[in-house]
């Protein structure tokens, strides 16, 4: 019997299996012609700890296998993302999506034992595919968990001239913070800032009588007093949601305006644009004369 590790079909043929023994279940499909015995289920990692073992030294988990990885908001694709560096023929596998890149050591880490694009290099690749609003939502994702700093995106896109995506990328990476909390919150942070709406800044301090800080917005205008909050399926529950209303008593008492957005606001970029002008304009501000 085959060892519970990756092995190829005809090295199972060779074993004594047939077709028929290798699509039951015990057996899992890792890539074309590799497959692997399973005595329990793997998650995704374990699946690609296993393909790892039969891939080229220089290849590297990448695009949205290595952002799900690191801990950006995008779901693993079905077929895994790999950089390898180029070659005359890049091997190719109905299982795999194969990427040709010339990655420096800066640009490679290796994350609970797979080697990865670096949160620089995976933002680079990203931003060919991904529309500003949710690249910016895993440049800040990748921030907040410490794969990514101003100082190693700046160094990768110096490096990024006539990359495809490097344009967006430069556009994104300035706007950058790791104190968005959700990817929600990124995206209704971009759309405002890609407004004529001055900048809301994260993680906006609330106080009491006394000064003393008593909550956070998750967005906000200090100068007019108006905040912004996302509220998830979790507001919902009744512990939650009685924090939220005790939150939100405590921002009325400090004299902010409260707008709430939730997932149908998601899909109407315009409509968080547009009531946040509204509720700006009510506190004072007036955009500035062309």
């Amino acid at each position: 019997m085959p060892p519970a590790e990756p092995f190829t079909v005809a090295a199972a043929r060779g074993l004594g299996l047939t077709r028929g023994q290798l699509r039951r279940p015990e057996y899992v499909r890792l890539a074309h012609g590799v497959v692997v015995r399973l005595d329990d289920a793997l998650d995704e990692e374990d699946r690609l700890r296993l393909l790892a073992t039969v891939l080229p030294a220089d290849a590297a988990f990448s695009h949205r296998t290595a952002a799900a990885l690191l801990g950006a908001p995008v779901d693993p694709p079905a077929r895994p993302h790999l950089a390898l560096t180029p070659r005359r023929v890049l091997p190719q596998h109905t299982g795999l999506v194969v990427h040709g890149r010339r990655l420096g050591p800066a640009d490679v880490v290796v994350h609970h034992g797979l080697r990865l694009t670096s949160g620089a290099q995976t933002f680079l690749d990203l931003a060919a595919v991904l529309p500003a609003a949710e690249l910016a939502a895993v440049g800040d994702a990748l921030w907040r968990e410490r794969h990514l700093d101003p100082m190693r995106l700046g160094e990768r896109l110096r490096r990024a001239d006539r990359v495809r995506g490097v344009v967006r990328a430069r556009q994104v990476a300035p706007l950058l913070s790791p104190l968005a909390q959700s990817r929600p919150e990124s995206l209704i942070r971009w759309w405002l800032t890609a407004s004529d709406l001055p900048t809301p800044r994260p993680q906006v301090e609330v106080h009491d009588g006394t000064g003393l800080v008593v909550a956070h917005g998750d967005l906000g205008y200090s100068d007019w007093k108006v905040l912004l909050e996302y509220e998830g399926r979790h507001h919902a529950e009744a512990e939650q949601f009685g924090r939220d209303i005790h939150r939100y008593s405590l921002m009325a008492a400090d004299g902010w305006l409260v707008l709430r957005f939730a997932t149908q606001h998601l899909g109407s970029p315009w409509t968080v644009v547009a009531r946040t002008r509204a509720a700006l304009v009510s506190r004072g501000w007036r955009p500035a004369p062309r």
